[in-house]
């Protein structure tokens, strides 16, 4: 009886060394990024709890649905990644772009299964309101991976999983890097994101976090919804009305790349006299950053083609999905923006 028990208690330590072992890695962002950390708030999905046909990668239809028009770099990048993976994979790609309209949106989403995609990835305008486009993909038993921006609707019953940033940790690390160049004092602009996406809320809630207690006050904080231009009028406002302001936490670099212009225009040094930090990872800011007048900026990884396809090919092998996929994201400062300028999109 004690050699059977030995014998079973071995295959149980070799099983756990086994799984263990298979779980994703974090790493890096950066232009062959594609492993990721799993973090999981709810039972895991395998394709057997949701009764959806097995569907290959390889030769199936596959729809991708782009929130907004690719004027930043972003969006860019984003769609870009989805398209090489999808050629690298032999899957037929079928692109819409809803051109930042929630309704488009959902029609854009209707169509491509009208068109036969039977594997979905979205990137959601917001966080509410695509109920209507998951329940047309649940009626045709199409999985949907979604990507960047959180759904409130719920995951394994109306999508399969969220593929995305941890935001929260994005704010966080910005508020590390503004208390690092600002020496822990000082009145701060925040230039918000577009309302209505859990993106804005948690890298907000990440910042203030982050400074709490310290020596750094919100004296302002408005919207620039994400856009270059609004957050050069945003900061040609908040200039006028908190002209002592010594730094700014932008939630995107296009906002930030915005202020930046105000600031000049306004006889202020970016980068010396206000110290700018924000989110993104954008060639044009980390060159800042290189240049020495941007602070920092906190990558936010938009390569998702390798993750999404990594998933809808686990999810056809029958593997269980969790509902939150988390991509790692690097960082730029002053220390290291030179040497990592080819990593930026």
């Amino acid at each position: 009886m004690s050699r059977i028990l030995l014998i079973a208690v071995a295959a149980l330590l070799v099983t756990g060394c086994t799984a263990r072992e298979s779980q994703p890695t974090t790493t890096s962002g950066g232009p062959a990024a594609s492993a990721a950390q799993q973090q999981s708030s709810g039972p895991g999905c395998p394709r057997a709890k949701t009764g959806y046909p097995q569907v290959d990668v390889k030769g199936a239809t596959v729809g991708f649905s782009q929130s907004e028009k690719e004027a930043n770099p972003f969006r860019i990048a984003e769609t870009q990644s989805i398209k090489d993976e999808a050629a690298k994979r032999g899957a037929e790609l079928l692109v819409t772009n809803a051109q930042s309209d929630l309704n488009k949106q959902i029609s854009d989403i209707k169509s491509l299964l009208d068109r036969g995609a039977k594997l979905l990835i979205v990137a959601p305008l917001n966080s509410d309101g695509l109920q209507p486009a998951f329940d047309a993909a649940k009626a045709k038993q199409v999985p949907v991976v979604t990507i960047d921006r959180k759904v409130s609707s719920q995951a394994c019953t109306d999508y399969l999983t969220f593929i995305g940033s941890d935001f929260v940790e994005q704010g966080r690390r910005a508020a590390k890097q503004m208390l690092t160049a600002t020496g822990g004092s000082g009145k701060v602009a925040i230039l918000l994101g577009s309302s209505g996406n859990n993106v804005t809320v948690d890298r907000t809630k990440g910042f203030k976090d982050g400074i709490a207690g310290t020596g750094l006050t919100v004296v302002a904080e408005q919207t620039g919804e994400f856009d270059r231009s609004k957050g050069q009028s945003v900061m040609e406002q908040l200039i006028q009305s908190n002209p002592d302001i010594t730094a700014v936490y932008a939630e995107n670099d296009e906002m930030g790349l915005g202020a930046v212009t105000a600031l000049k225009a306004a006889g202020k040094a970016p980068g010396k006299d206000v110290k700018i930090v924000s989110v993104d990872g954008t060639r044009n800011a980390v060159q800042l950053v290189a240049d020495g007048s941007y602070t920092a900026v906190i990558e936010s990884n938009p390569r998702f083609g390798p993750l999404a396809f990594d998933t809808l090919e686990k999810f056809a092998k029958g593997d269980e999905i969790a509902p939150t996929i988390v991509i790692s994201d690097d960082e730029y400062n002053s220390t290291n923006a030179a040497q990592k300028l080819s990593n930026a999109y």
